[in-house]
């Protein structure tokens, strides 16, 4: 049967729809084989690339040490589930094999956000939340914590790492957004360089940190609270504002870091 319809004539159109199938099924095959394969190499990547970006911000690692041993070097953290509506830590949960998209997607692990709630244009906020910690001895020296929100185009993904006090920012990493290049440069080092030393709360435990217009007034009460505006990329800026003020308010980890400051941990 096969060779009577490719010994037909090329625009017979039965030789044309078995041609066009055979085609299509060799094809879908072919995808679908390399999709198998590939699936545990990308896999590792992501993690590769997830351990990286955690350990940048950590200061554990050096942005451009490409031949640094990451897998050892993140043994130097402990990564732990917290409880976003406790701020505890949830110890039933295995921190390594827990997957943060799928819980975020669960609505078993997650609640859908009212317009009024979702300052930082996530749509849905999980219950937990993997986050990593570096010791020194038995205390806490540096948190480090994944947060995100709307930009003008695009998801905004971060880590953002405070130090021991709970309140001082170390680092913060803009590893993944789909902002304008050359304009809203958020992964710009010189402008992530300038959140080290601010403080996310003010005296009342209020989240004060954000992006203002213009330059920082470093004269001013308020500035320890405030970071430069991004020339041209005002409302990029507006969406790193609306971010931290969601992840570190009620509905993010302000209960888990007050809770962490009342037990001197």
């Amino acid at each position: 049967m096969i060779r009577g319809l490719l010994n037909l004539p090329n625009d017979d159109s039965r030789k044309i729809i078995f041609v066009a199938v055979t085609l299509c099924l060799v094809c879908s095959l072919m995808v679908s084989t390399a999709a198998v394969l590939l699936a545990p190499i990308q896999a590792a990547e992501k993690q590769e690339s997830l351990r990286r970006n955690v350990l940048i911000t950590a200061g554990l690692l050096d942005a451009d040490d490409e031949d640094a041993n990451v897998a050892q070097l993140f043994m130097q953290m402990e990564a732990q589930i917290v409880d976003l509506d406790t701020g505890e830590f949830a110890s039933n949960i295995n921190a390594l094999s827990f997957d943060p998209v799928r819980a975020r997607r669960d609505p078993a692990l997650s609640d859908e956000l009212d317009e009024d709630a979702d300052v930082a244009g996530i749509d849905r906020r999980e219950r937990y939340i993997r986050v990593y910690i570096v010791r020194d001895g038995e205390k806490i020296s540096r948190l480090v914590l994944p947060i995100r929100g709307r930009g003008l185009w695009s998801t905004l993904y971060a880590f953002i790492a405070v130090e021991g006090d709970f309140n001082t920012v170390a680092a913060v990493n803009f590893f993944e957004h789909g902002e304008t290049p050359g304009l809203a440069d958020i992964d710009d080092p010189d402008w992530q360089s300038m959140w080290v030393g601010r403080q996310i709360f003010d005296a009342a435990g209020d989240p004060r940190l954000r992006v203002i217009r213009g330059r920082v007034n470093q004269q001013s009460p308020s500035a320890i609270n405030e970071l430069d505006g991004i020339s041209g990329a005002t409302l990029t800026g507006n969406g790193v504002s609306n971010l931290l003020a969601f992840w570190f308010g009620d509905m993010g980890y302000r209960t888990f870091l007050s809770n962490l400051r009342t037990q001197g941990a």
